[in-house]
């Protein structure tokens, strides 16, 4: 259906858990956060009831976050409930990767589509001081049990960070001429604990073109820019949500795991979805599509959303 601003929405990004297993930097505190009760997140149940609504108001793709979404328990159930929804044309799901040795290929079998993996550094030490509680070479055998899978267009979401990654652009842009993988960089945006990190951190991604002068611009795929070296089976992302703002062309909104529906991540505004049932839920997200927000407003002022993006979902 199309918003108050006559955009077509038809992505919903839904969070599984507010749960996750690192403590990355930009996006939890160091010493995690409280275990809400069971009672709190939505079930299995109320998110499979959510995503047919959603799919019932135009919604085609859905894709699930966290937190971890790996960490919720009855994951690949809700992958399952998921996929089985009539008229849901793509089911994708975001991860760090650290626990895709072993559910990749459940993950699979249950319906999900395709994977993004988080992926900020490819040192170890690094990727250690960034997760506080990360090994990189979880994630590289996640990588490689994904593609056992038989997954294919892999995606990996790379935060770029002025003085923390900033000089291994050029490792992340190789990494596409040996595989047919999607690396794509990402703005960082000043939220929870990073809102008040040094200007210096917040890099504009053409940063990458100026690294990179021989990436050669592609057709871009939603949000992302894209680009590709010269006879590789990869390709280069860029996504830009402070220097080049797209919020005219967003299409999706999101439900986070205690069942609040945001049109815009860095919004307060949400709207409760618990304790809805038919055409009630339905109209609950109608309403929240029709009254998604214009646009951010990140270039003039951190998010104004009181949650972290673990609460949100990324």
């Amino acid at each position: 259906m199309l918003d108050g601003c006559g955009r077509t929405i038809d992505y919903l990004r839904l969070s599984v858990t507010d749960l996750c297993n690192y403590r990355c930097r930009y996006c939890m505190p160091e010493e995690g956060i409280c275990k809400r009760s069971h009672s709190e997140i939505l079930s299995v149940e109320e998110l499979a009831e959510i995503a047919e609504a959603a799919v019932r108001c135009g919604v085609k793709k859905i894709r699930l976050t966290g937190g971890e979404p790996l960490v919720r328990r009855g994951i690949l159930d809700i992958c399952r409930r998921l996929r089985a929804i009539p008229g849901l044309e793509e089911l994708c799901l975001t991860t760090n990767g650290s626990l895709l040795p072993k559910l990749a290929s459940p993950l699979r079998e249950a319906g999900v589509d395709r994977l993004n993996i988080s992926l900020d550094t490819l040192r170890p030490d690094r990727f250690a001081a960034m997760t506080r509680l990360g090994r990189l070479s979880d994630v590289l055998d996640g990588i490689r049990a994904a593609e056992d899978a038989g997954f294919r267009n892999i995606k990996l979401d790379t935060v770029l960070i002025g003085g923390f990654n900033d000089d291994e652009t050029g490792d992340f842009v190789a990494l596409t001429r040996e595989h047919p993988w999607e690396v794509r960089f990402i703005e960082l945006m000043p939220m929870g604990p990073c809102a008040s990190w040094d200007k210096s951190c917040f890099l504009p991604v053409d940063f990458i073109l100026e690294r990179n002068p021989t990436l050669q611009e592609i057709p871009a795929s939603g949000v992302a820019r894209r680009y590709r070296l010269p006879g590789a089976p990869g390709a280069v992302g860029l996504i830009s949500p402070l220097s080049h703002d797209f919020c005219g062309g967003c299409r999706r909104v999101r439900v986070t795991a205690d069942g609040k529906l945001k049109g815009c991540l860095h919004s307060r505004e949400e709207s409760s979805l618990r304790g809805l049932h038919g055409e009630a839920l339905e109209e609950a997200i109608r309403q929240g599509i029709l009254h998604k927000p214009r646009r951010h407003h990140l270039t003039e002022r951190p998010s104004d959303t009181p949650r972290n993006m673990h609460q949100i979902g990324g």
